[in-house]
């Protein structure tokens, strides 16, 4: 990703974001998250970010309300969230966005901002996690084999299928943070495999919950990508 050379240091990354408060939906570093957006505030947020630097931050709403993305400003968040790139968009005919946002880093939020604008603001701070910035570290770690397994023995208990050449080649780093962003885990379950502190500890989070949920969740079949 060559737009990515450009985030080498945490300096490098914009001190305030806009967020998208979204439950049950985390970005992590390299992986990539389409967004259908609509609500107006989002809409307006949208275009904000790509008239600047085409950065947001995305982070789960603390507590166990069910709204998936609550209205206002009040309701509190998640202290950690993923600081992502708009790699892609497009305007739909009834008014809506359908964009891509591809993982940078995580940040913590250090508190929020007034802007003026109807969707929120905060300052952010990436020193924590100033190894997302660096493309493969941890790799040599991961227990891939058992990676391959767990995502195996769960494709298989669901009648589930994917392209297993793609699956092979694919870097352990993006695999296991894009395993991560697509699994179908709750809100809790997914702010665990975010604030993961490196690579192995994230990869064996998966696997863990992958080992306990392939047992017990339904499948209807179909493919995964």
């Amino acid at each position: 990703m060559a737009y990515a050379d450009q985030y080498r240091h945490p300096a490098d990354l914009p001190s305030r974001l806009p967020l998208f408060p979204l439950r049950g939906a985390i970005l992590l570093p390299g992986s990539t998250l389409p967004l259908n957006i609509f609500e107006p505030r989002y809409l307006e947020m949208v275009e904000d970010v790509m008239s600047g630097a085409r950065m947001l931050g995305l982070v789960q709403p603390a507590g166990s309300d069910d709204d998936e993305s609550p209205p206002g400003k009040s309701v509190p968040l998640r202290r950690i969230g993923g600081a992502g790139r708009v790699t892609s968009y497009q305007e739909l005919d009834d008014g809506r966005l359908a964009i891509a946002v591809t993982g940078i880093s995580r940040f913590e939020i250090v508190g929020e901002a007034e802007s003026g604008r109807a969707y929120r603001t905060a300052t952010v701070s990436y020193d924590r996690f100033a190894g997302d910035l660096t493309r493969g570290l941890g790799e040599e770690l991961v227990d891939r084999p058992r990676l391959i397994g767990a995502l195996r023995m769960y494709l298989d208990e669901h009648n589930l299928k994917t392209d297993w050449s793609v699956i092979d080649r694919a870097p352990s780093e993006f695999l296991v943070n894009a395993l991560c962003v697509m699994s179908p885990y709750g809100p809790e379950e997914k702010q665990a495999l975010l604030e993961a502190k490196d690579l192995k500890t994230r990869a064996e989070v998966l696997v863990a919950l992958a080992e306990m949920e392939s047992a017990t969740r339904g499948g209807s079949g179909g493919t995964l990508q």
